[in-house]
């Protein structure tokens, strides 16, 4: 069995970093839409307007139990066949919006859940010195929600971040659709994905810690 090459991997490793922002920026922005997304749709799955209800739990449903593969063939692929002016979307959109959609399904049940875990007492409390629902959800349950629900969106995260390599199906060249190019021009394919697979553990290992120190913070209040 030949030797691998590690001139190869160690020159291609400066090529794949190249590439690491664009997967940063994918994954962020796909996060910060996401959790957008996912509160509101948490927020309406604990208030069960009754018609809305019904769409939501849909919505979910869908998301939550197709893979997010074809989510994104669809978006890129299929949508503009239906709706001609979606032809202009691009690659880098079309995987922004398949992440957004896939992690605030499973996201919106994580906060739903969060929101629940509040003590009914403090809404109450809340009412009693005069706040509305809204304000009381704003300023006193979701805080706490939060708490409770960061360290899993967190690992939302991680898992969006790896989910960005097949935004190179889509013709997006981030760090997976960089090697993949660099493999098919030097027939190294083993080497090459390895050195991707080596980038994207260490990102995800340093989220882990950033992780565990952050449930750290959150539980100094806490802690007794």
């Amino acid at each position: 069995m030949p030797g691998l090459d590690i001139g190869y991997m160690v020159g291609l490793v400066p090529v794949i970093l190249g590439y690491v922002p664009l997967t940063l920026a994918m994954a962020s922005a796909a996060m910060v839409f996401a959790l957008v997304l996912a509160s509101l749709l948490a927020v309406e799955r604990v208030a069960r307007v009754p018609l809305l209800d019904r769409l939501v739990v849909l919505f979910i449903s869908f998301f939550r139990g197709t893979p997010l593969l074809v989510q994104l063939f669809l978006f890129y692929y299929g949508l503009p066949q239906v709706l001609p002016v979606l032809t202009r979307i691009d690659g880098v959109t079309a995987a922004i919006l398949g992440l957004t959609l896939h992690f605030a399904a499973y996201m919106a049940e994580s906060i739903r859940a969060a929101i629940v875990s509040v003590d009914r007492s403090q809404m109450e409390a809340a009412q009693s010195v005069g706040m509305t629902q809204r304000q009381a959800m704003q300023r006193i349950i979701l805080p706490q929600a939060a708490r409770v629900a960061a360290p899993t969106l967190v690992n939302y995260f991680i898992d969006m971040l790896k989910a960005t390599s097949l935004a190179f199906t889509l013709g997006v060249t981030e760090m997976m659709g960089a090697a993949q190019k660099e493999a098919a021009g030097s027939f190294l394919y083993f080497e090459a994905f390895l050195v991707v697979a080596m980038i994207y553990w260490i990102m995800v290992e340093v989220l882990s810690n950033g992780q565990k120190a952050l449930e750290t913070y959150l539980d100094r209040a806490y802690a007794r």
